[in-house]
C-alpha cells in the first residue's frame, strides 16, 4: 500500500512530455569495432521509463546506438514491448523495403546516420543511398544526423537534395570557439528554413569538446545555452525538439535526469514555448 505521507518523486511543472533522444542497451550487447566507449552497465526500457515517470515525461524516442553499429535488435525488442517508445535505427544503405516495413510496425520512425568521429564519409548521392532515402520518404520517416558541425554543410546539402525529412542531433555540434558564426550552424539554420529539418536541443554537455567528459570541473553547458537562445530566436519552436541523451554515456558520473531537465528549462525558460516544442515532437514522432 502506498504511503500518502511519502508520495515519492513529483514531476516539476513544465517538464517536457516527449524526450526525443535516449538510448537503450545492455552491457553484453555487441560493440562495433572502433567504438569510442564500452558501457559496463545496462540501461533498459524499465530504467528509462522509471526516470520518465518520476518527472512527468510521457514518451521517448530511442536513438540507434553508435557503438553497436547495425545491431538494432535489442532496441527494437524494447520498442515492441512498450508503445510509449519510438526509435531510429542505424541501417546499411542496401536494406530492403520489407525489413524497413517490419521495423516500422515495431516502432521505428527513422534511420540514424551516426557520422561523428569519422575520418571519411560515404557518398550520400550514390545509388544505394538515394534508394534508401527514397524509401525513408515513402515510409514517412526521417533521416537523423549526428556529425560534427564542420562536416555538416555538405551532408545537409546531399540529404536535402534527396527530399527526405531531417533531424539534426545535439545542436549540430557547432564549433565551440565561435558557435553562431561557424559554417555548420549557418547550414543548419538554412536547412530548418526549408520546413523539412528539425534540430534537437540535446546533448548540450557534449558541445564543450571530446575531452570534457573527463574534466570534473569543466563548464559543460555554456555553448549549448548560447546556441539554444539563438535557435529559439531564429528558428522557432516548430523546428526544435528536446532530448535528454539519457543515460548520458561517458558523463554518467556528472549528470542525472533532473540535471538535464533543469538545463532544458534554462535553455527555454518560458513554459509556453516548451509546450510548443512538445507539440512539435508529438506531431513528428507520435502522430
Amino acid at each position: 500500500m502506498s504511503d500518502p505521507t511519502n508520495p515519492g518523486p513529483q514531476p516539476a511543472p513544465g517538464n517536457p512530455l516527449v524526450d526525443c533522444h535516449t538510448h537503450l542497451f545492455t552491457a553484453d550487447m555487441p560493440v562495433a569495432g572502433g567504438a569510442w566507449i564500452r558501457p559496463d552497465y545496462d540501461f533498459t526500457s524499465a530504467d528509462l521509463i522509471a526516470a520518465m515517470d518520476a518527472h512527468g515525461v510521457h514518451f521517448s524516442v530511442v536513438s540507434g546506438l553508435s557503438i553497436s553499429g547495425h545491431y538494432n535488435d535489442y532496441m527494437i525488442a524494447e520498442l515492441r514491448a512498450n508503445r510509449r517508445l519510438r526509435g531510429t535505427a542505424i541501417v546499411r544503405p542496401t536494406i530492403d523495403r520489407y525489413t524497413l516495413e517490419r521495423m516500422q510496425a515495431d516502432g521505428i520512425v527513422g534511420i540514424r546516420l551516426q557520422l561523428a568521429r569519422r575520418d571519411s564519409l560515404e557518398d550520400f548521392r550514390s545509388d544505394d543511398y538515394r534508394l534508401l532515402f527514397r524509401r525513408v520518404r515513402d515510409l514517412g520517416w526521417h533521416v537523423q544526423v549526428a556529425i560534427e558541425g564542420q562536416q555538416l554543410p555538405p551532408v545537409l546539402e546531399a540529404l536535402l537534395e534527396s527530399g527526405a525529412n531531417l533531424v539534426i542531433d545535439h545542436f549540430g555540434h557547432p564549433d565551440p570557439a565561435d558557435p553562431l558564426n561557424c559554417a555548420g550552424f549557418k547550414a543548419m539554420v538554412a536547412a530548418a528554413a526549408t520546413g523539412r529539418c528539425w534540430i534537437k536541443l540535446s546533448g548540450g554537455f557534449r558541445l564543450a569538446g571530446p575531452a570534457a567528459w573527463q574534466d570534473p570541473e569543466g563548464d559543460l553547458e555554456q555553448t549549448a545555452q548560447t546556441v539554444a537562445e539563438a535557435l529559439l530566436a531564429g528558428v522557432g519552436t516548430d523546428r526544435l525538439l528536446w532530448g535528454s541523451d539519457a543515460p548520458f554515456v561517458g558523463y554518467g558520473k556528472r549528470l542525472s535526469y533532473p540535471d538535464v531537465l533543469r538545463t532544458y528549462r534554462g535553455w527555454v525558460p518560458d513554459a509556453g514555448r516548451r509546450a510548443e516544442i512538445d507539440r512539435t515532437a508529438l506531431k513528428l514522432y507520435f502522430a
